[in-house]
């Protein structure tokens, strides 16, 4: 991912419980085994696609509304993220929220709803229904069986960026959060300031999601 200054604005759809928190090239196994090329290969290349979801039908973002409710902000609380944590807060049904990263910093966004932990942002099902890389007019979808926006970016300062060179964007909900685990694996080193361990402290710490916090922490949805 990209790292640029990120300044954003979303307006909530429910009440909603947030944290903002902070590949290798894929290698081909060797095979001894002669593969037969068939005799159409490149014609099956040149099948057009079949398109597994038809989003065309999706309610549409009131774009005038959410700009008519940006003109009147105003601020009424402020949450400092530190380099390598994390932070709850919450905003309510009908709110907005923005996220401003300076420097090289890099976030995560999880979403709950306040009032049923349950429903949280389904990063994967966001990118069916959306993008891979999120911008103005794109929800933020949560999980089964609810399947609803929990949230809409109304602005976003990076929107020029769109695509760079080599292949790269921002906003994107390509995968999960990145996590010692995983990191163990492949570098066989212990790190527990990644994204996931920023959660977990940050979940333990809240009030809210202290009594679910295993159930959390075990969801592959973000």
């Amino acid at each position: 991912r990209n790292s640029t200054t990120t300044p954003r604005s979303m307006k909530m759809m429910r009440p909603t419980r947030c944290l903002w928190r902070c590949c290798r090239p894929r290698r081909r196994m060797s095979t001894t085994t002669t593969l037969t090329i068939p005799v159409d290969a490149e014609a099956r290349r040149l099948v057009q696609p079949v398109t597994c979801y038809e989003v065309d039908k999706l309610p549409a973002v009131d774009e005038v509304f959410y700009e008519r409710a940006r003109r009147s902000l105003r601020r009424v609380s402020e949450v400092v993220v530190p380099p390598r944590d994390g932070r709850t807060f919450e905003v309510p049904a009908g709110g907005f929220f923005r996220i401003v990263a300076g420097g090289a910093q890099v976030g995560d966004l999880n979403l709950f709803h306040r009032d049923d932990l349950a429903e949280k942002f389904y990063a994967s099902k966001t990118r069916q229904l959306q993008a891979t890389h999120l911008t103005t007019g794109d929800r933020l979808w949560s999980s089964f069986p609810f399947v609803r926006p929990m949230a809409t970016i109304t602005h976003d300062t990076l929107a020029w960026y769109q695509g760079d060179a080599f292949g790269g964007g921002v906003h994107d909900v390509i995968g999960s959060r990145c996590d010692p685990y995983t990191n163990a694996v492949l570098r066989a080193e212990d790190y527990d300031y990644c994204c996931h361990s920023n959660l977990s402290r940050a979940v333990a710490q809240s009030p809210t999601f202290a009594k679910a916090h295993a159930d959390l922490l075990d969801d592959p949805l973000f």
